[in-house]
């Protein structure tokens, strides 16, 4: 049979698509922007007719209907990132966390640690040879997918067709859903608030000409891109990139040219941004999109010269453990890429890993509270421990800990701190031998 006539043999609504989920199975579910809703919409109806079936996922956007309550024996959420959206759900016990590096998430499926029944994915219409693309979520779902014995895609005509190895073809598809809707926008931080500039600015004095470009998710890393105009011959290697990055293309700030590997070609695995950046993405050969078990592998990471890693997070204390996954025992959000990029930019020729946060946050009842700490909370996850945290940027400076005593390093991270703290922060590092 030729592709088309396998297609239209394989077309089904998504009422009865899911039905091809049983009880007891996992199933993987394509996250960020690219969750299918229709399927996912078509599984909450479903699941009083399915018991214990298992869904994974890293970071999803949009509805939440299948972590309510009511789904209690029915569908169980195991996320390996947590987003707002399942939060709650975590927190109550009503869902599962699995901590994991990005770089090893899609392994996890690959290597039988997590078996996939079945795979929901969202993709782009076939081209002429039956190849869909995955679109804007390549690197969380090509290995999943392939793994998974039942795959069922939502077959959207508003998914832009990315570049890279980022194809499968219809013969794959045991379900085929067609649908068209508007991809779901996650706009960025944009240019930021005031601090985040003042951050942005002590960053982008680290970054070399010629360097290659790492952003976590977050207000910070975007706000960077605002004050590259004056580099030169900058490249992108990161797990995701946002609209922030077409004016630079634009004005030839980055053209990838001196990358020392994929030179010329901005590598990720997906994309979170608006509709300006789902279009710009589209058959652009400048974007190639890889697996992230490739793209955050850290020996890969490494061999891109003068790599900047910029990531953030949610407190470090004053021998340099950086916690970003949690708040004390709770549970915020998850490992991502930090580590990966952070390693992989130590280990790079004139490398530059940077953690990157505002000296203060302030708490729901209106207290502000230092980020920088003398111990993390107990029950704090360290993502990025005390021996592979180089950089510390603040509104209020940077902070090299890299080679550095425990004594130096207390020091230079109480100068970065908010001066509100820092007498404090001196205090308790005394009572602890430190300074």
């Amino acid at each position: 049979m030729d592709w088309n006539s396998i297609y239209k043999s394989r077309v089904c609504t998504a009422e009865e698509a899911v039905r091809a989920i049983k009880s007891g199975n996992r199933v993987f579910m394509t996250g960020n922007v690219s969750v299918p809703q229709k399927l996912l919409a078509a599984l909450v109806e479903y699941a009083p007719e399915v018991e214990n079936v298992e869904i994974c996922q890293a970071l999803s956007v949009g509805p939440a209907d299948y972590v309510k309550p009511e789904m209690e024996g029915h569908l169980r959420v195991n996320t390996l990132f947590i987003s707002a959206n399942v939060r709650q759900a975590v927190w109550e016990g009503r869902a599962d966390f699995t901590p994991v590096l990005l770089s090893e998430f899609t392994l996890l499926f690959k290597n039988g640690y997590l078996p996939v029944d079945v795979a929901m994915v969202h993709v782009s219409p076939p081209d002429e040879h039956g190849f869909c693309s995955l679109g804007v979520e390549v690197g969380l779902t090509k290995t999943p997918a392939e793994s998974a014995k039942i795959i069922i895609a939502e077959v959207n005509e508003q998914m832009p067709r990315t570049l890279g190895d980022s194809f499968i073809h219809v013969s794959r598809l045991t379900h085929i859903v067609p649908v068209n809707y508007p991809i779901v926008e996650m706009p960025m931080g944009g240019e930021g608030d005031e601090i985040s500039k003042r951050i942005a600015g002590h960053i982008a004095d680290l970054i070399p000409d010629g360097a290659t470009l790492q952003m976590g998710i977050g207000a910070i890393p975007d706000a960077v891109l605002n004050f590259l105009d004056h580099k030169h011959d900058l490249g992108i290697h990161t797990e995701m990139f946002s609209d922030g990055v077409i004016p630079l293309v634009e004005k030839g700030v980055i053209n990838n040219s001196r990358k020392t590997l994929h030179p010329g070609k901005i590598v990720a695995g997906f994309i979170l941004g608006t509709q300006k950046l789902y279009r710009w993405v589209d058959d652009n050969p400048l974007c190639e999109f890889h697996r992230e078990e490739y793209v955050n592998d850290p020996f890969v990471i490494a061999q891109n010269d003068r790599m900047v890693a910029i990531n953030s997070a949610i407190e470090i204390d004053l021998t340099g453990q950086v916690c970003s996954d949690s708040i004390g025992p709770k549970f915020y959000s998850g490992i991502g890429g930090q580590l990966d990029f952070i390693y992989g930019a130590s280990r790079s020729k004139g490398g530059v890993p940077i953690i990157a946060m505002p000296s203060t946050a302030t708490m729901k009842d209106g207290t502000v509270v230092s980020k920088i700490v003398a111990m993390l909370k107990q029950g704090a996850g360290v993502v990025t421990g005390r021996n592979h945290v180089h950089y510390v940027v603040t509104e209020y400076g940077v902070a090299d800990l890299y080679g550095k005593t425990i004594r130096q390093r207390a020091r230079a991270l109480i100068n970065i701190a908010h001066p509100d703290f820092r007498a404090d922060l001196e205090k308790q590092a005394k009572e602890l031998c430190w300074l």
